[in-house]
């Protein structure tokens, strides 16, 4: 009985804390309204805030429709109450790269876009997760089409295939889904798992998969639907091939680095210093090395599969910084510091074991997962702002201090050269 009222009464407790969370005022009621409905109140104390009410309002339309009189009165408390906090911005390291970061705001508001990828044909597809649907963007034209799921879905990430075919794990349905397309029509395989995760095609011609709650990686064969699983360490997380054709598995709860073999699914497990470690993603070198973030210590590291040698380096903005998702590009390691606000992209060279970070714009929430595309560029996702964006990497001297930013009605973003000095 006790248990019980303890799994009540937690809830609760978290509600009544949230009811003296928003400072009094005009405009408190309808943010509770409109707002906590979605996100907890509390969350406002954490986020970096805006100055201004039309900042305040940018980010509002980008998350729900609201008629002017209720949007101007939550956007003039906000400001009042909710500031920007100069502490939670990264340290932000100048670097001899240019880039330049292209976003599109979804169509379907506050479904929390998130996971780009980048289909055969050159379209870039995404999940909005909490709308349980994926939906395909044209980056020539900015043309969108969105296609509903089954409602329990609520898609975690997706993976294209070669022959079209866009998969999808059904991250609170326990599925793995396949979506047509050209028809619309959905085929689901039942797993048996829960939390399916993060999914990679295999050459062997398999669909490999982490479920984090679960702690398990599993295999699909999409020809008969059968799914065999083994259990793991626990919550394991992102997931890539190597050249070796050997599975390596990040795990979010344990300091380790999985290596599977992909047909016996026997794991070999690579210890990585400090037990407070803790791995979301990671990718692969062209010379078979590992590199990974380290979220839990605010680092990135190397590993060496063939000495399991393992080399780590702080990350520009410390150790609360909480580096998530990772991507290598030309031997050139890309990854975000979700701890600040906004969002920090940062750049590592290993042969200089140098940085470059720039300011993501809209980056008021965090990058999960990256995906780097057949002309290396980078797609990167804001879900609280609904967002999918692209990150070109243009080379040369960077030419500017500040985000020069462009937004149009519609919420599309350039930014041009972004770079900033240090904090």
């Amino acid at each position: 009985m006790r248990l019980i009222i303890a799994e009540f009464v937690a809830p609760l407790a978290c509600l009544a804390l949230d009811v003296w969370a928003l400072p009094p005022g005009e405009g408190e009621r309808l943010v509770r309204e409109h707002c906590s409905s979605c996100h907890r109140p509390e969350i406002l104390n954490r986020a970096q805030g805006y100055d201004s009410s039309h900042e305040w309002r940018l980010l509002m339309a980008s998350m729900l429709e609201l008629d002017e009189p209720r949007a101007d009165i939550i956007a003039r408390y906000l400001t009042e109450h909710f500031r920007s906090k100069p502490e939670l911005y990264p340290t932000l390291v100048p670097g001899p790269v240019n880039i330049e970061i292209e976003e599109w705001m979804v169509p379907t508001l506050g479904q929390r876009s998130r996971d780009p990828i980048e289909a055969p044909d050159g379209s870039i597809w995404w999940t909005g997760m909490w709308a349980s649907l994926v939906g395909r963007l044209d980056p020539l034209t900015g043309d969108f089409k969105e296609y509903p799921l089954p409602a329990t879905a609520r898609p975690h990430s997706i993976v294209p295939d070669d022959k079209g075919f866009i998969w999808y794990l059904g991250n609170s349905n326990g599925t793995v889904g396949r979506l047509d397309p050209v028809t619309g029509d959905i085929r689901e395989y039942e797993t048996g798992l829960a939390d399916p995760h993060t999914g990679v095609f295999h050459r062997n011609g398999y669909f490999y998969f982490t479920a984090q709650r679960a702690g398990a990686v599993a295999r699909l064969d999409t020809n008969t639907g059968d799914v065999i699983s083994v259990n793991t360490a626990p919550r394991p997380y992102g997931i890539k091939v190597g050249a070796d054709d050997l599975i390596y598995v990040a795990f979010n709860g344990d300091n380790a680095i999985g290596q599977i073999n992909p047909n016996t699914l026997e794991v070999n497990y690579f210890t990585i210093p400090d037990e407070d470690s803790r791995i979301r993603r990671l990718d692969i070198a062209s010379d078979g090395a590992i590199w990974y973030v380290n979220s839990s210590r605010g680092k990135i590291g190397r590993l060496d599969p063939a000495t399991a040698e393992v080399q780590e380096w702080d990350s520009p903005s410390g150790p609360k910084s909480h580096p998530y998702s990772m991507a290598v590009i030309d031997d050139i390691v890309w990854y975000n510091e979700s701890g600040q606000r906004p969002d920090a992209l940062v750049r590592f060279d290993p042969e200089t074991e140098t940085f470059q970070s720039w300011a993501i714009p809209s980056g008021i929430g965090i990058i999960r997962h990256v995906w780097v595309t057949r002309d290396k560029d980078l797609l990167i996702h804001q879900s609280s702002s609904n967002r999918i964006g692209r990150v070109r990497i243009i080379g040369g001297p960077s030419a500017l201090d500040s985000a020069d930013a462009l937004i149009d009605e519609s919420g599309h973003q350039m930014v041009l050269g972004q770079r900033a000095g240090s904090r």
